[in-house]
């Protein structure tokens, strides 16, 4: 029996499980915090999970969507964090493990919050965030190690809608495995879990909400080496194929997709049958797009066991190859570079080599001062490098504030961005 996720990847299409808080709605629980039930009715999440498995799963994902403290501030749950993830995963693992005729993984399921850190959520400051990477990183840091010492086989890191926030959940994962191989770790499992990541793009744009493109993504979170990338939430089945050809042809591991039933109709509920869905993913299939596949919002287990069905037809001919890890130089803004050849570098954004930037900064105008690096963009500039040293700047948190700005102005943040300074902290 295999006994890695990875070496699953290798052989055949696995099948992830589909929507839990519609199914939750089933047992007549409306209105919950889904991720407490695991503590508060686990009967309910253990069966969903056995159903899930028994409609012939691959990997089963963790009641864990919110279980960190910055969603389940909302329910004054904060504290509970550790309990709700170890609950969760236990159940989890229960389930899988009935299973007799085949391994069944266990994967850590970590949702992006509802904050932003690339944007504001403030309209009369574009500057103003939320949170800080900081605070993110530590809630996640709090919520993946719990889900590591309980023994999952990988994080997936889903519905990734700003890109920065999936970029603090993969610090803290790689936090986590720093200690893991760390001699006499305090962690209590030796097991190494992988890491996935799935983006979700929020309407025909192709682009997260905070605008990032699907090659830009991808660009954005190879570093981390990623078991694989994928798309889910926002779209139906139909809607997903344009961007998974993106994620395709570019992602030098393994692609996973699993979408809606369809797009919510006027009641909020999700219209597209079992049989509809399999039908809209022939693509998936007959392109060869997809190393892994299951369901979102409104999917059920029977969605679930009409996707093992047609896998299990199509005899694994359709599973799909990785492509070739990139030899170029690939950055991002919201927007990929792939540096074939010389790289124009717009340098006026720079308080040491521009005296008019320097005043419009030490003058708060910042209006004028994105203006400057508005136009080198339309001049063709490639990056744009920021600067801020000098002896009469509060350099740390001027850097701080444009970059924010620039991050507000798609016009400006489709290119990536050098942070240019000669102190660490900034």
């Amino acid at each position: 029996m295999i006994s890695n996720l990875r070496t699953a990847f290798a052989e055949r299409i696995l099948l992830l499980d589909g929507g839990m808080g519609s199914l939750i709605q089933e047992y007549g629980i409306k209105g919950a915090n889904n991720d407490m039930l695991s503590i508060e009715r686990p009967d309910v999440i253990l069966d969903i999970h056995r159903r899930y498995v028994k409609a012939g799963v691959d990997v089963l994902t963790t009641n864990t969507f919110s279980s960190q403290r910055v969603s389940q501030h909302e329910y004054h749950q904060e504290e509970r964090i550790a309990e709700l993830n170890r609950a969760s995963v236990h159940l989890a693992r229960q389930a899988a493990d009935e299973a007799t005729d085949r391994k069944v993984f266990v994967v850590g399921d970590v949702g992006p919050t509802s904050k932003m850190l690339s944007m504001s959520d403030d309209v009369n400051d574009p500057a103003a965030r939320a949170i800080t990477f900081d605070e993110l990183e530590a809630a996640y840091y709090e919520q993946i190690r719990v889900l590591v010492e309980e023994g999952v086989d990988g994080i997936l890191i889903e519905t990734i809608f700003d890109t920065l926030n999936a970029k603090a959940a993969l610090s803290a994962f790689a936090k986590v495995k720093e200690e893991l191989t760390t001699p006499n770790s305090s962690l209590l499992t030796p097991h190494l879990p992988e890491v996935l990541l799935s983006m979700t793009v929020s309407d025909a744009s192709g682009r997260t909400l905070s605008g990032q493109t699907v090659p830009a993504f991808v660009a954005s979170v190879l570093h981390a080496n990623p078991l694989s990338l994928g798309l889910n939430c926002g779209l139906g089945a139909d809607g997903m194929v344009p961007y998974l050809r993106q994620m395709s042809e570019v992602a030098p591991c393994y692609v996973s997709c699993h979408p809606n039933a369809g797009l919510p109709n006027q009641f909020g509920g999700y219209d597209d049958t079992p049989e509809d869905m399999v039908r809209l993913m022939q693509p998936y299939f007959d392109e060869k797009l997809v190393n892994m596949v299951g369901g979102c919002c409104g999917t059920t287990p029977e969605h679930i066991a009409a996707m093992r069905a047609e896998i299990d037809r199509r005899a694994n001919e359709a599973r799909r190859t990785p492509a070739e890890t990139a030899t170029t130089l690939t950055l991002a803004g919201l927007e990929p570079l792939v540096a074939t050849s010389f790289v124009k570098v717009g340098e006026r954004c720079n308080v040491a080599g521009s005296r008019k930037f320097l005043r419009l900064i030490n003058e708060k105008k910042y209006d004028e001062a994105l203006d400057i690096a508005r136009q080198q963009v339309e001049d063709g500039a490639m990056v744009i490098d920021v600067n801020m040293d000098d002896g009469l700047l509060e350099t740390k948190e001027e850097m701080q504030t444009f970059l924010n700005l620039l991050a507000s102005d798609p016009a400006i943040s489709r290119v990536p961005i050098m942070v240019d300074s000669s102190r660490w902290e900034v």
